[in-house]
């Protein structure tokens, strides 16, 4: 194994919060999992270079990656971004400090912010309380549509995070068997869109179900308490509920699970451009990690998310390709197609050009030279 600086595998020593999987309610986002860690003040930052750039995405340090030429904005005070058991490299930057090593010689503060679903981050981005935040892309293009000031310029995973779930027990064969029965989904993420996405496929309709708004968590104890018939489920609770309680997958799509995108509020993107560089250089020496640590990277998010190692291993090495992080045509593409149950199913307004709204949010531009290495 190959452990990055001295802090290791420990705990996140400036975490305020350690939240667990089931921990969070409807107005958690002032006791979210929030951190802060102070930085002393230092000097400006310049432009990145396509030598430094590479340096850094083979593992040096971030400030090997930038000049000592100042820039026109002011640097912010604190750069707020959200970390999730869905998303395992958001767990490995964290846990290592690499964006607080970085940023504190420039006086910027990190501050971590646990969101448990993409309900909760986009939540947290509309409200101006992050700056970036992960979440599904089909989550995302919604809110975007919704008028979420949103763009995604970088990829984080493309996982196999979602599927629908029932008991072993459960007479339930096939989607069809699902009219008229009670579902658990979190409104505003990828299960749930997932969950409409397979309805239609077998001529079903939201209305045809009995649907159940759970956070992922409490769905997982819904269907496994009884008091639902199906779950649309998220990774880890997925994973954990199939190896804990014997829960079955009634229908897998891998080509309905979209994927992860990191979002970034646009008017930090345009004031900040140069520290959400920074925040996506650090995310990649996250992923490069995780892809050559796949076994430590699971044992992190195994004491992140107080799940099993059997769980976390089964969700980020079987489930999860790091394979390709920056934006482009591939995912316009996966949006377009998956856009149409948006309309359908009446979450847009009438005459919202998605097509359009799918251009806004995927940004395949910015990162594009930060990620040729």
């Amino acid at each position: 194994m190959n452990v990055p600086n001295k802090r290791g595998l420990g705990r996140h020593s400036t975490d305020a919060t350690e939240a667990r999987p089931d921990a969070m309610g409807e107005h958690d986002a002032a006791a979210a999992g929030i951190s802060s860690t102070a930085t002393a003040s230092g000097r400006s930052l310049g432009r990145l270079n396509r030598r430094d750039t590479l340096a850094l995405a083979l593992g040096g340090g971030l400030a090997a990656s930038l000049s000592n030429r100042a820039f026109a904005a002011e640097a912010p005070k604190e750069v707020r971004l959200d970390y999730a058991y869905y998303s395992p490299t958001s767990l490995v930057l964290r846990r290592f400090g690499w964006l607080e090593e970085d940023f504190r010689k420039d006086g910027i503060a990190v501050k971590w912010v646990l969101s448990a679903g993409s309900n909760r981050a986009l939540e947290y981005l509309n409200a101006d309380s992050l700056d970036i935040g992960s979440t599904a892309g089909l989550a995302a293009l919604l809110a975007r549509a919704n008028g979420n000031p949103i763009r995604a310029p970088y990829i984080y995973s493309r996982p196999e995070w979602t599927a629908l779930v029932v008991r072993p027990d459960a007479n339930i064969r096939s989607l069809a068997d699902l009219k008229g029965k009670k579902v658990a989904a979190t409104k505003g993420t990828d299960p749930y869109l997932f969950l409409l996405r397979a309805l239609h496929t077998v001529g079903l309709k939201r209305t045809d179900i009995e649907h159940v708004s759970l956070q992922h968590a409490d769905g997982r104890a819904a269907l496994e308490q009884g008091r639902v018939d199906a779950w649309a489920g998220l990774d880890p609770h997925m994973a954990a509920s199939e190896l804990g309680a014997g829960s079955k997958l009634l229908y897998r799509n891998v080509g309905f699970n979209t994927y992860g995108f990191l979002n970034v509020r646009e008017d930090f993107l345009a004031k900040y451009p140069r520290e959400v560089q920074r925040v996506i250089l650090a995310y990649e020496r996250a992923r490069q990690w995780t892809q050559a640590n796949p076994s430590e990277a699971a044992r992190i998010l195994s004491e992140e998310a107080k799940v099993s190692l059997p769980v976390a291993l089964l969700q980020l090495k079987l489930r999860t390709d790091f394979s390709n992080p920056q934006p482009s045509g591939e995912h316009v593409k996966a949006l377009q197609a998956a856009a149409p149950i948006l309309v359908a199913e009446q979450l847009v307004k009438p005459g919202t050009d998605l097509n359009r709204t799918v251009a806004e949010l995927v940004d395949t531009r910015f990162a594009a030279s930060l990620l040729k290495a």
